[in-house]
């Protein structure tokens, strides 16, 4: 198949985007815009994300072994294009500070959810590295999520996604749903 054709595709797909972030052995922020997570299992909480394998960011996150999943609502287009490009200081662009566990990048002006990670798996797949974090905690307040797809930004068009409450989403979600996120 041809790059471009390809590339078509997936940008034909819809999704939230997200600013994976960490912190390097230098103890500085690390970070890049990310189109590509996903839910992987339920029980443990793993998730996946799939970062450019030459990139510095991947670098720290695998001297670190953690890593943060920032959640972008809808006036978070901004940092999403900070952190899409080659800016030499994007922390210097954002409001951000420590998560309270684990220390991590937290997008406090752009973010609407934060889950810290423990990387728990990487895999090289071409020219990017499959990391699968196990999720060690999370933070979210209601937001309406910023979304990216055919190559330009939306936001959640019934407006913000409530605070979440575990025991009745479980409750209210058809049977084939519960327990599986795919």
């Amino acid at each position: 198949m041809p790059l471009a054709g390809f590339r078509s595709l997936m940008s034909a797909f819809a999704t939230g985007v997200a600013v994976v972030t960490t912190l390097g052995a230098d103890g500085l922020p690390y970070g890049l815009t990310c189109t590509s997570l996903a839910s992987v299992t339920a029980s443990p909480p793993i998730l996946s994300v799939c970062l450019t394998t030459r990139g510095e960011t991947l670098r720290a996150l695998r001297d670190r072994g953690t890593f943060a999943v920032n959640l972008l609502h809808e006036r978070g287009q901004r940092a999403a294009e900070i952190f899409a490009a080659p800016v030499a200081d994007r922390f210097a662009e954002v409001g951000w500070e420590p998560t309270p566990t684990a220390g991590l990048p937290r997008l406090t002006d752009d973010a609407f959810a934060t889950a810290e990670c423990r990387v728990s798996r990487l895999l090289d797949v071409g020219d990017h590295t499959m990391v699968l974090g196990m999720v060690t905690e999370v933070v979210q307040m209601p937001a309406t999520p910023l979304l990216y797809g055919g190559r330009r930004f939306a936001a959640w068009p019934d407006g913000p996604i409530p605070q979440p409450d575990p025991a009745a989403e479980a409750a209210s979600l058809p049977s084939s749903f519960r327990g599986s996120p795919c």
